[in-house]
């Protein structure tokens, strides 16, 4: 029996030697390599600037606080996405505002949204689950049709003069439509995760990149970034000059969120290795895709049909089943050796979002997907045969399960 787990990393040598050579170098907190890395995320996304941190929560927070977004404000996200996606709106002291997602689909609701919105409602957080990317033209067209009620804040938001679409694009970092747009170019704010499990790593870790708004100095917007990234901290606020070489100030009471050059040095060589990667993973796909589609009784996503997939989560949904089903399911499907998982427990499910008052019979939909979804392996170090013996295994199973 073959033993398949759910994601490992794909880390080889060229990974080790960076890291290596990184810590050779002397510099290994954040420096050259972790800009380095900015700049690769920068034209993997066709935006012009990007900061890396060390998680994606913590890019998602600051985008908010850059935004001013705070008490008094709202902020929507789908119920059916991780904590962190929603989280950040509590941090910054806004109101969390929880919409459905559309019926048998892991996006977002847009009709949902629309109707959500008020003149306090600041930002939208859209997610690709599973590295699909959500309808953002039809996002962009709810904001611009709700400019008459937007109440900025702060000087960015006057610049924008609408609502900020702050992207979850956590798993969907290489995702390309077809019209060639980019994932990290599509909404106003994307963040993107490389943790261990995503498709590209860095252990812990993060990058932030936004759209050029008008009236707005661009390079100004990372500096402050990575201001707020870095206790306030800022070297360079002597006017005449004459400072010592150590002299710095505290411009505001800032974060500690900085991303390392060791760990940097590995988001450079996995970049590096992005077509590579990509490329094992549409062909994972392809196969699940060819084995599983069209089975009675169970559904999977198209991520060729155009929209942008960045091939990170296979979601497969027994749309018919109840949880008893699905998670008798997964502990046989274990016990033939493959590990699956489960993305997501919808928010209302669980404690800390209950306490704030959501309900999961608020938000069907989200469970009706929840119910049924398991998530199969998929990483790019799997090969032709452990596909093949996870289709094999999963066919065995669903046949045996009642």
């Amino acid at each position: 029996m073959m033993k398949i787990p759910f994601s490992p990393p794909d880390i080889g040598q060229t990974e080790i030697d960076a890291v290596v050579k990184t810590m050779e170098s002397s510099w290994i907190t954040t420096g050259p390599k972790t800009e380095e890395l900015t700049q690769k995320v920068s034209a993997m996304c066709n935006t012009k600037h990007s900061v890396c941190m060390n998680s994606a929560t913590a890019c998602h927070e600051m985008a908010l606080r850059l935004l001013g977004i705070g008490e008094g404000d709202e902020v929507i996200a789908p119920a059916y996405t991780y904590s962190a996606s929603a989280s950040v709106v509590d941090h910054v002291g806004a109101k969390l505002v929880l919409v459905d997602i559309e019926k048998d689909t892991y996006h977002i609701d847009y009709d949902a949204v629309e109707a959500a919105i008020t003149p306090k409602t600041k930002a939208i957080v859209p997610v690709d689950l599973g590295g699909i990317l959500c309808d953002y033209d039809r996002l962009n067209k709810i904001v611009e049709s709700k400019r008459d009620i937007f109440k900025p804040n702060n000087d960015i938001q006057s610049a924008m003069g609408r609502i900020a679409i702050t992207a979850d694009g956590a798993h969907s970092l290489l995702a390309e439509r077809a019209d060639g747009r980019r994932s990290g170019e599509l909404g106003d704010f994307t963040s993107f995760s490389f943790h261990a499990v995503k498709n590209i790593t860095t252990a812990e870790g993060g990058a932030l990149t936004w759209k050029q708004i008008e009236g707005i100095d661009s390079a100004a917007m990372k500096k402050e970034l990575m201001l707020l990234a870095c206790h306030g901290q800022d070297r360079g606020f002597k006017a005449d000059g004459e400072k010592p070489f150590w002299e710095y100030d505290i411009r505001f009471l800032g974060y500690k969120h900085n991303m390392t050059d060791i760990l940097a040095s590995v988001g450079v060589a996995q970049l590096d290795r992005a077509d590579e990667i990509m490329g094992k993973r549409r062909h994972i796909f392809k196969l699940y895709d060819e084995a599983l589609k069209g089975i009675d009784g169970v559904s999977v996503e198209d991520h060729f049909d155009g929209r942008g997939s960045s091939c990170h989560l296979y979601l497969v949904n027994f749309k018919d089943r109840d949880e008893a089903f699905r998670n008798k399911f997964m502990d046989k499907l274990l016990e033939e050796g493959v590990t699956a998982n489960v993305h997501y427990k919808p928010l209302p499910m669980h404690t800390a979002y209950k306490k704030i008052g959501f309900d999961i019979k608020d938000f069907p939909n989200a469970y009706d997907m929840f119910k049924g979804e398991v998530t199969l392996p998929s990483y790019s170090l799997m090969t032709d045969e452990q596909v093949e013996y996870v289709i094999d295994r999963f066919l065995k199973v669903y046949k045996s399960v009642k």
